[in-house]
């Protein structure tokens, strides 16, 4: 079974708004098995868009439009597919009562165009639109490839697809094996070395199929297993994402597209009841921004201190001067004091602190990048880290950040 999605839309391709909805589709077509062989996009022209249809209608089992079902000039896909089958336009009786009723109620002038919504292509199944106007429709070709059509707007698409599409085109399209993922997420380690590392089960491996994506400051692994039921799929992903953890489990923190460490940190800091402060120099508060931003962190965070002087080191977290004067402000011995003094202050299990230098230029002869982190954990000994991040200054903020996260969810894990 060979798929196309073809995204209509010329703001797609000036850049104007992002391609969301191929990704959403793509993803739930291999929840059914229906595999994506290409994606295609294509602004609003009529000879563009039959040159695409005609690629697609030859190499593929099923074409999937997406966007140009509206009323304008530019909306030309419902009618450029009837042309390219041979088709006239039928209007659905239900569409049409929904857009005259609106009209109506909202007592504003409906013009001729906006019929065209309510129209689907003679031959097809028109889809209901439970959040808009535009008719989609699912076209069964007996004589070649099959046609869905499916609204732009990702509020219209979404619950069409989901709600009518989905289930119709697994009736239509029943595949014995389903391909079911699986998304584990690393931090602290890169995608070469960490391809390297499981090289052979890259390799090797065709069910499941392991796939590394790298993000600005992670890599995550796309495990995909082809079998018959969810069962055995797990069986499939559980026996590989173990022969994995066994080789780079330390840099694994979770799962999924969208659990962020943050979120890994904060549940398993709720889950122990373990309170946490920090005390913030080069990330002038932004560890404790990211905190905040998760639902429920307030049980667990009262609150810190973001000391950028060296004046505001000594005053909130009374560090004796002589200890900055004689160590330096990015030193080992002033991310301890700064660690250990806000767990101390907040009366918290967990004190831990940030000082650096984010950059563009230099600090007591350390290089942008070079960060001390501060680790005060319950009744362990205060240590601190030495790390040397890339230069941008925002990125050595983010890395700071993430680093610190990490290094507390070890922590909580021993």
């Amino acid at each position: 079974m060979q798929t196309e999605i073809i995204a209509v839309g010329t703001e797609i391709l000036l850049g104007q708004i992002v391609n969301t909805n191929t990704t959403f589709v793509a993803r739930r077509l291999a929840d059914l098995g229906i595999d994506v062989h290409y994606q295609t996009v294509v602004g609003d022209n009529q000879q563009r868009l039959i040159q695409a249809i005609e690629i697609a209608s030859k190499r593929n089992d099923l074409v999937i439009l997406m966007g140009g079902l509206g009323p304008t000039k530019d909306d030309l896909t419902k009618q450029t597919v009837a042309h390219f089958l041979g088709k006239n336009l039928v209007e659905d009786a239900a569409a049409m009562h929904k857009i005259i009723s609106y009209y109506a109620a909202s007592e504003k002038k409906m013009t001729v165009n906006n019929r065209l919504q309510a129209q689907y292509i003679s031959g097809s199944v028109p889809l209901k639109n439970e959040t808009g106007f535009a008719v989609g429709e699912y076209y069964p070709n007996d004589n070649g490839c099959d046609f869905l059509l499916l609204p732009g707007p990702p509020s219209e698409l979404k619950p069409m697809f989901v709600n009518i599409a989905q289930p119709l085109l697994s009736k239509r399209y029943h595949n014995e094996h389903l391909l079911f993922s699986r998304v584990l997420r690393f931090f602290g380690i890169g995608e070469s070395l960490l391809a390297t590392k499981i090289e052979d089960l890259i390799d090797k491996q065709t069910n499941p199929t392991i796939a590394p994506y790298a993000k600005t400051s992670e890599v995550t692994l796309r495990l995909t297993a082809s079998a018959v039921d969810e069962n055995e799929a797990k069986r499939i992903l559980d026996d590989t994402e173990k022969e994995i953890c066994n080789r780079v489990g330390e840099y694994m923190y979770g799962y999924g597209d969208n659990n962020t460490l943050v979120e890994v940190v904060v549940k398993k800091l709720l889950k122990e009841n373990l309170s946490i402060t920090a005390a913030e120099s080069l990330t002038a508060g932004a560890f404790q921004a990211t905190l905040g931003n998760v639902p429920g962190v307030s049980h667990i965070f009262p609150g810190g201190f973001v000391t950028y002087a060296n004046s505001a080191k000594s005053s909130l977290l009374d560090i004796p001067p002589a200890i900055i004067q004689k160590n330096g402000v990015v030193s080992e011995e002033t991310a301890k004091w700064m660690a250990r003094r806000s767990k101390e202050k907040m009366k918290t299990d967990i004190g831990i602190s940030f000082t650096g230098v984010a950059g563009p230029d230099s600090l007591e002869g350390n290089e942008a990048g070079t960060v001390w982190i501060g680790l005060a954990f319950k009744d362990r000994p205060v240590r601190a880290k030495l790390y040397h991040f890339a230069r941008q200054r925002s990125l050595v903020r983010e890395r700071s950040v993430l680093t610190g996260l990490d290094w507390i969810r070890r922590e909580v894990a021993k």
